[in-house]
């Protein structure tokens, strides 16, 4: 009896979790997914596209020369468009079967040309850091939208009652750009925000109960509480934080015995702990999260963003070879670790993996040898779920100044990654002041049908 009643009581949160939003309990898709979970790398401060995954012999034949007046004016934060154009820092080679154009500053990644899809005329709305995480993130360059693993939580839930459907890792320096609204709730219930985690034995904080405090104790003294919430949450069945606390409360129990087993690294081999970089001071940071991301979606989580790039991150003024040298450095390794990691497992079949960050950068040239940002177009790539690899999308103009073919914006981006979760943009809404809100927006937009392929 016992067992029959939690299984109805989990049938009655899964059924109530579309309109109440108030459970991650596991939902279905809108059609057959090609995925089931998702991981999202995420490159802080705008990593410079004409120096990584778009060559454009045009720049380095005009390099040291003024933009040719025939691309138009170009309207930028720092007033550079006057400057030289920086032919690319780094030299392309033909990477893998596929003979994909990937710069030398990503020696690890080349080995995996043949998995990648890059995208290569990304464009969205914003020449400042917050608007433009923002947008990458929610959708819209405004503060206060879901992010895409909110809405990911709240369509499909979480496949492991003991985990968070959305888990952030964020990058230990700090100091995103636009803050944690990247990974909020929005104005979807409080329960949908992204929970951060980080490795080593205290992945959440103040998750553990005080010494002498047993499990019995522990579930007696939540049930009390809960029966209290409970109790008061009847007539307030509309307080948003009242009942996504009253589900942190359980959710923060069950992960007390769930959460430090995912973190803990000892169940690795020597050899995949190396593999990620976990042994070598420049690639430990990055490696650990990359590993950890891969723990999390092994055990239900949905979604896992991993963030690279502290306060300045890979915002590339002064210098880009110096910039990207270091971050390069730092997360090319894990991040075609990872990718080989969850093909050996099979995990990749089923798992969609993004690369990218808020926008790119400028062909101009900045303080001689940096580049400003350029949300007019830029790359990102994705893999996994079965996505055609070993090719690019779309194109920039001749410099990498703008998107020119194919072109790809934010809102078109969010729901083609959607529709491979299974989900229909379109459908997937949340009432609210008076609107059917979505990820992408009031305006139509279409699936890139062309990243299906």
């Amino acid at each position: 009896m016992i067992a029959l009643a939690s299984l109805l009581a989990g049938d009655s949160l899964a059924g109530n979790a579309a309109g109440s939003g108030q459970s991650a309990a596991i939902r279905q898709p809108h059609f057959q997914p090609r995925a089931k979970r998702m991981i999202w790398l995420f490159m802080h401060g705008g990593p410079s596209q004409v120096d990584l995954f778009d060559p454009k012999p045009e720049l380095i034949k005009y390099a040291g020369k003024p933009l040719p007046e025939s691309f138009g004016s170009v309207m930028t934060r720092r007033k550079v468009a006057d400057n030289p154009l920086l032919g690319p820092v780094r030299r392309f080679r033909p990477r893998g079967q596929s003979g994909l154009p990937i710069s030398d500053f990503l020696p690890h990644l080349s080995t995996v040309a043949d998995d990648l899809c890059v995208i290569r005329s990304l464009h969205g709305d914003s020449v400042n850091h917050p608007q433009s995480v923002y947008q990458m993130n929610t959708g819209s360059i405004l503060m206060g939208h879901p992010s895409f693993g909110s809405w990911l939580a709240y369509g499909l839930g979480s496949e492991n009652a003991d985990m968070p459907a959305f888990v952030v890792l964020p990058d230990p320096g700090g100091g995103l750009k636009g803050g944690p609204s990247a990974w909020g709730n929005g104005y979807l219930p409080a329960t949908y925000q992204g929970t951060t985690m980080r490795p080593g034995k205290t992945p959440i904080l103040n998750l553990a109960p005080p010494r002498g405090i047993s499990d019995v104790r522990q579930r007696e003294t939540l049930d009390f509480v809960q029966r209290l919430n409970q109790n008061h949450l009847v007539g307030r069945e509309d307080d948003d934080d009242l009942a996504a606390r009253i589900d942190a409360y359980e959710l923060a129990f069950r992960m007390q015995s769930a959460a430090p087993e995912a973190v803990d690294f000892s169940q690795e081999s020597a050899a995949t702990l190396s593999m990620y970089g976990i042994d070598d001071k420049t690639t430990r940071d990055f490696g650990e999260r990359c590993l950890l991301a891969r723990r999390m979606i092994e055990r239900g989580v949905r979604m896992v963003q991993v963030y690279s790039g502290d306060t300045n991150g890979w915002d590339a003024h002064q210098d880009v070879d110096k910039n990207h040298s270091e971050y390069c450095a730092k997360t090319d390794k894990p991040v075609t670790a990872l990718l080989n990691d969850l093909k050996r497992s099979g995990l990749l079949d089923e798992t969609l993996v993004v690369w990218c960050g808020e926008f790119g950068r400028m062909p101009m040239s900045e303080q001689g040898k940096g580049r400003d940002h350029n949300p007019w177009g830029y790359c990102g790539w994705i893999a996994g779920a079965g996505i055609s690899g070993g090719r690019a999308y779309g194109s920039t103009d001749e410099v990498g100044l703008r998107a020119a073919e194919d072109r790809v914006h934010v809102n078109e981006f969010h729901a083609t990654l959607l529709h491979l979760m299974g989900l229909d943009h379109r459908d997937l809404t949340y009432f609210h002041n008076g609107l059917d809100e979505r990820l992408t927006g009031p305006s139509e937009v279409d699936i890139v049908e062309g990243l299906l392929t």
